[in-house]
């Protein structure tokens, strides 16, 4: 599938931001743990999500959609222990059942799982979190093999606050009888947002979005050598109804493509506290940015100047928004350097870019961009699905036609992406 690009339109009015990718995922996942059915609203429709779905119907679940951003979901009593690997090799979120099925069953085999090649993305710290708390890992011939022996609460440190651990471990901990402390957690709002998950349907869980979480165990008073955790290890019998987050990285997509056309445009549903590390580096290149309680105006009323980022993990800047910040600096005056930190593979966009005239030089972990550079359309390749919305940031600034192609991988994290531009102004559409 390709996406083809007039540039040279500047973009003008309001775009909605739906619920976030990473939060729908995990929320996904936890609904296993949970008693009853969930229903999930602000779910985005993207593929990623789809696949999400397919691997919870392939394991026994009910997940269908009732309408426009509402999923319902509901588990049986017995539930398939393995995870297909024609859909995990798909996604790399399909490895959030790891933590799940933990926690609902006590048994899981599972593939290593796909994804976007943005790097190494190690499983060592989730199943590090799982063998603490008593269950029997092995990983062999590509699989991931976990069954609960003796289970006990545990004190666990993560080398990397990785935010797949951290979901996984919180997981797995609330069918795990004691107290389980994770530290050095991911503090992403995603995090936070599956603790209110579960918390809603009974676990007892302090302190997501700090570095230190605690999880007590659903079944604490329970001999550990019960072997496995109980169906619904949250089970309250209610059910529950749960409102996915907005997604911060749609957001700053939005934001950074106004910022590279000389827009003016409101983003509406963010929570504001989200966006701040964005917010901040906006400004530092010359945008304007208006505040509102739940939407922001982007204003480009003068030149650009470059800057310096350093992807971080939360509440540093993201790294899903480094590959569409590469593309805004090409514009700017001055000398710009990118120091990626998180993954070790978000470069290869940098390619891409210079087919259209940019000035980048990759070195190990830092880029070097040189501007202001007259971007001119050409034919490009997604090689992710961050590193394509950067290809359309670069599109909608660029001269003439752009055409990306492996535009499909766009589509995994951004719902209705071209409809939601040509809405704003853009020239921008999907060709088979």
């Amino acid at each position: 599938m390709k996406l083809v690009i007039q540039g040279g339109n500047t973009l003008r009015g309001k775009v909605r931001i739906g619920g976030a990718k990473n939060a729908a995922l995990v929320l996904i996942a936890a609904s296993a743990i949970a008693g009853g059915e969930v229903i999930l609203d602000n779910v985005p429709r993207i593929a990623d999500v789809e696949r999400q779905l397919e691997i919870v119907q392939a394991l026994g679940g009910r997940a269908e959609w009732q309408e426009q951003g509402r999923v319902l979901l509901s588990w049986p009593d017995k539930v398939a222990v393995a995870v297909p690997y024609q859909l995990a090799k798909k996604l790399r979120a399909s490895n959030l059942f790891l933590g799940a099925l933990a926690a609902r069953i006590g048994q899981v085999r599972m593939p290593l799982p796909g994804g976007c090649d943005i790097g190494f993305r190690p499983m060592d710290l989730h199943l590090k979190g799982l063998s603490a708390m008593g269950f029997e890992v092995e990983l062999e011939h590509g699989f991931i093999n976990a069954k609960a022996r003796e289970l006990r609460g545990a004190r666990i440190y993560l080398d990397f606050p990785s935010v797949g651990a951290t979901e996984n471990i919180m997981m797995a901990a609330v069918g795990v009888p004691g107290t389980t402390i994770v530290e050095n957690a991911a503090k992403e709002p995603e995090i936070v947002d599956l603790a209110s998950f579960l918390s809603g349907v009974g676990a007892t869980i302090r302190g997501a979005g700090t570095d230190l979480i605690k999880i007590e165990g659903a079944r604490a008073g329970v001999p550990a050598s019960a072997g496995r955790a109980p169906a619904g290890a949250c089970d309250s019998g209610r059910g529950a109804r749960f409102s996915v987050i907005p997604d911060r990285i749609e957001a700053g997509t939005y934001m950074i493509a106004a910022a590279a056309v000389g827009a003016e445009v409101t983003i509406e549903n963010v929570i504001i506290r989200h966006l701040q590390p964005v917010i901040a580096k906006l400004q530092d290149v010359g945008l304007e940015v208006a505040v509102g309680e739940d939407s922001l105006t982007v204003r480009r009323s003068g030149p650009l100047r470059a800057t310096d980022i350093k992807t971080l993990p939360y509440p540093g800047f993201p790294t899903d928004l480094q590959s569409p910040m590469m593309a805004l600096l090409c514009l700017v005056q001055g000398t710009s350097v990118i120091s990626e930190n998180v993954f070790d593979n978000r470069f290869r966009v940098a390619d891409e870019l210079k087919r259209m005239g940019a000035q980048i030089r990759v070195k190990g972990h830092s880029a070097v961009v040189e501007g202001p550079t007259r971007l001119l359309g050409a034919q490009v390749k997604a090689p992710d699905l961050r590193a394509g919305a950067a290809l359309i940031v670069a599109g909608l600034a660029g001269e003439g036609e752009t055409e990306i192609c492996q535009a499909e991988l766009i589509e995994r994290g951004y719902e209705k992406v071209a409809e939601k531009f040509c809405a704003l102004g853009g020239r921008i559409k999907y060709v088979d």
